[in-house]
């Protein structure tokens, strides 16, 4: 998991880097003209047209909340999640960095009503970022702590998978609810029939796509429910889950996310000056990641573990929680997918953007520098 997060982190890097270079230069036009090229997919009354870039954020993300869901359940059954002691402090760290954030969003746009309906943008952490600088600091940094970021990052996603569901969803269409209510009912039959090949879930998962893309409910969501459905295994003899996360993250971390990347991380950055972060929306976002991330995980984490709810992470300070919360304002990936649900007007685009980035790269370089700065005072040694 950490070594195809670690380098899916650099990849997603280089994806986003290679976008704004490309929206920003002579090649600008063509890019635009192909994320919203209309490609269709299927044959005759079954097949579905839609934009490159819809695909993209429909279709390819529906696969990587499918395997965030795979992790997600692994670690509720037999991970860092199945021990209610061992779970709450990232379960509380997780719900400070998603509470403290969104106060800070809304009380920073809230003098604008429809600004408001981003405040769920910086609630969200990039697991393949956060997950790639904790690599990059190699044993400077603590197992304890590489554990509490990952849980805190999938409960994070879990999270941020609700919100949109409750949140960011369009109006129903109540038969294909019920056809998607169905196909969930069929998931969970083959679940407690014991099946183990993994192809009737896909199916099954694919059709529930189809119906939740159809009822205006965002159609990721079926790639969580379907993972949810899909049996486990035990550590000596995997199981169908941890088959499918295996084959499945390499995929994930350098092909759905990097494309992820280079289809919305690049915006025009003509006219765009510092002036551009004092504006309510991207303001309220960067500061929301950046400070808002950081005190509502440490805060809530700290409070855990005063409290007595929470053991502090094996052979770590304050100081390292406190860097590894300023980690979880990488907000990238969820941060621009959520924001592209909460602001679809193009128009909002470049203020989301310019945002994410900002308070991403802002926690991403702080954190670094704040754990290696811990490092040394607690004497750990370099990689």
């Amino acid at each position: 998991m950490f070594r195809h997060e670690a380098a899916g982190g650099i990849v997603l890097m280089i994806a986003a880097v290679l976008a704004l270079i490309v929206a920003n230069s002579g090649l600008s036009a063509a890019y635009d003209q192909l994320l919203h090229a209309p490609l269709r997919i299927g044959y005759g009354a079954l097949a579905l047209e839609k934009s490159v870039l819809h695909w993209v954020n429909d279709g390819l993300m529906a696969i990587f909340f499918f395997v965030v869901g795979l992790e997600i359940k692994k670690e509720l059954i037999s991970g860092a999640l199945s021990n209610v002691r061992t779970a709450l402090l990232p379960l509380l760290g997780a719900i400070g960095g998603m509470i403290v954030p969104a106060l800070v969003y809304v009380t920073i746009v809230a003098g604008d009503p429809a600004a408001l309906r981003g405040w769920a943008i910086p609630a969200a952490t990039d697991i393949a970022f956060a997950v790639g600088v904790i690599a990059l600091l190699g044993s400077r940094v603590p197992p304890s702590l590489k554990v509490f970021i990952l849980a805190l990052a999938i409960i994070d996603d879990l999270g941020a998978i609700i919100i949109i569901a409750l949140f960011y969803t369009d109006q129903l269409s109540t038969t294909a609810v019920v056809a998607g209510v169905a196909a969930v009912g069929v998931l969970a039959a083959i679940n407690r029939l014991g099946l183990k090949q993994a192809w009737p879930y896909l199916l099954v998962g694919a059709i529930l796509w189809l119906c939740v893309l159809k009822s205006g409910v965002h159609a990721t969501l079926a790639g969580v429910i379907t993972a949810l459905a899909v049996p486990v295994g035990t550590p000596d003899r995997p199981g169908t889950a941890e088959r499918l996360e295996h084959g499945l993250s390499p995929w994930v971390s350098f092909g759905v996310l990097p494309i992820f990347a280079f289809a919305n991380a690049g915006v025009s950055l003509a006219g765009v000056g510092i002036e551009k972060l004092s504006e309510p929306i991207p303001l309220g976002i960067a500061v929301g990641l950046f400070f808002g991330k950081a005190i509502g995980i440490f805060l809530f984490a700290w409070l855990a573990i005063v409290m007595g709810l929470g053991r502090m992470p094996e052979r770590a300070t304050l100081l390292q929680l406190f860097g590894v919360g300023i980690l979880g304002g990488i907000g990238f990936t969820m941060s621009l997918f959520i924001g592209m649900l909460a602001f679809p007007d193009p128009a909002y685009a470049a203020s989301i953007r310019v945002g994410v980035l900002a308070g991403s790269i802002a926690s991403a370089l702080t954190g670094y520098l704040l754990l290696r700065f811990a490092a040394g005072r607690t004497g750990a040694n370099a990689p």
